[in-house]
């Protein structure tokens, strides 16, 4: 398996607080890796700066390649995507049109790349909703749609084009029993076809079915590496989150 994230000495400072310190991780082809932590431990902290929307020392690597002297679109167009917490979707938009939109590629832009055979390699539109089971509600605008295939719907978006690499920030935040068990097949289906996906989530159902590995992070330090099992089992994992979402 390749690794096609990695991060190196990750370290982000705001002021005098320090929110990462030295942080390391990898993500393979194929693999989902979740991050988790108390709220505050950083987690989004370091999807910022992994994705060039927050300074930071230390290196991030796509595929062998560094790329965190590039802009946040320049890593976008390399492969690397990700979601947000906050709603995302285009109200006034069917689903097909939100997940097309982030093709960022008007028609000219199309004519040339079919002209020079410069067109950017990658999944298109109809492959994605159809990965999703997203084909039958395509035509519909999201307000129509249960939350569960919103939230599906704004991973798909993240995955038309080029996309290596995916971030998904705490995606099944407001999601039921149902829809985050859902929500983790579909997220494992991404990474059967080649994907690296970064789970953060405060769902330890979901990082336990949906993740090969996961990190955990305290107060910006990595304290615990390994299968799901083993790290929601480590004494110093259940001491940083008080037992509360690890509660027998």
């Amino acid at each position: 398996m390749s690794t096609l994230l990695r991060t190196e000495a990750l370290t982000v400072r705001y002021g005098g607080v320090l929110a990462n310190d030295d942080v390391s991780l990898t993500v393979g082809e194929g693999e989902v890796v979740g991050l988790i932590g108390p709220n505050g431990a950083g987690k989004t902290s370091l999807v910022d700066a992994v994705t060039g929307f927050t300074p930071a020392g230390g290196t991030v690597s796509l595929a062998g390649r560094r790329i965190d002297r590039l802009a946040p679109h320049e890593r976008r167009r390399a492969g690397l995507a990700r979601t947000w917490q906050a709603g995302e979707l285009f109200a006034d938009l069917t689903v097909r049109q939100n997940v097309a939109v982030a093709t960022g590629r008007g028609p000219l832009r199309n004519l040339w790349g079919d002209l020079t055979g410069r067109r950017r390699p990658g999944r298109d539109v109809d492959e994605v909703l159809e990965l999703f089971g997203l084909h039958f509600v395509a035509d519909r605008r999201p307000g129509e749609l249960s939350l569960g295939r919103q939230k599906i719907a704004g991973v798909a978006r993240a995955l038309v084009g080029g996309t290596r690499v995916v971030l998904l920030d705490e995606p099944a935040a407001g999601l039921d029993t149902d829809e985050s068990a859902e929500f983790g097949r579909h997220v494992r289906a991404v990474a059967a076809t080649g994907l690296a996906v970064l789970l953060i989530d405060h769902d330890m159902t979901l990082v336990a079915d949906a993740c090969d590995r996961a990190y955990v992070l305290d107060y910006g330090v990595v304290i615990a590496e390994g299968t799901p099992q083993a790290v929601l089992a480590d004494p110093a994992v259940r001491r940083a989150y008080l037992g509360s979402e690890l509660a027998p």
